[in-house]
């Protein structure tokens, strides 16, 4: 699809925009990422998005598509001559997205308690973050991927907020290393594709950014 228009709406610590480049890199899709703030939304992502006016957005051929799971299902259909992130097998489909639904109900929610909270929302923060992170160690098992041999639909959902573990580690004072081995082991594994390293930001740049939010929004 050489002739297709596809245009990215992002902000680059975004850990849902992130998601979408990896699908579109996993793909070879060839597209403009054009980057939006939190200060003056452009009209463009008013225009593309006007119910939730939220990144990422994917413009294809002046059609947008919100919201990043439906966004990297959308990705694997339309450009399905390389294999596929889902599983083809109903069953297995099904639980990649219940799975992609959870990271999507928890993750940042809880890590955000992590790196922005205080006193007892930290720390009942950490304890959730610690909990989620077992729960899906637990379904990754000893499998190199959470759908088996290949990189799939569960990794693209997941493997994003690793940018942001350091944050999380340095302001909530905790390890994931110690508490989840196995998912750093697999977070590393992730990193070693190169859709997944070109896609992600360094973990510094992340926690600086974290800084700057926090000392403008009085969080220090």
């Amino acid at each position: 699809m050489a002739e297709d228009n596809v245009v990215l709406l992002d902000f680059w610590p975004s850990s849902y925009g992130m998601r979408v480049k990896i699908a579109l890199a996993e793909k070879g899709v060839s597209y403009e990422c054009k980057q939006e703030t939190f200060e003056a939304k452009s009209s463009l992502l008013l225009e593309m998005n006007p119910v939730h006016k939220m990144i990422p957005v994917l413009i294809h051929n002046g059609k947008s598509i919100c919201e990043s799971l439906n966004i990297v299902e959308y990705i694997d259909e339309t450009w399905n001559h390389k294999p596929s992130l889902l599983p083809s097998d109903p069953y297995k489909r099904s639980q990649a997205r219940f799975w992609g639904d959870y990271i999507n109900k928890n993750v940042y929610s809880i890590g955000k308690k992590v790196w922005t909270g205080k006193g007892e929302e930290q720390e009942e923060g950490k304890k959730q973050f610690i909990e989620c992170l077992k729960i899906l160690e637990e379904e990754l098992g000893d499998k190199p991927y959470f759908g088996g041999e290949d990189f799939g639909y569960v990794d693209v959902a997941l493997v994003p907020f690793t940018s942001w573990f350091y944050t999380y580690e340095t302001c909530g004072k905790l390890s994931k290393g110690k508490e989840c081995p196995m998912l750093v082991a697999w977070a590393k594994r992730c990193m070693g594709k190169e859709s997944v390293a070109k896609s992600l930001p360094h973990p510094h740049k992340i926690y600086g950014f974290a800084l700057q939010y926090k000392q403008r929004h009085g969080l220090e």
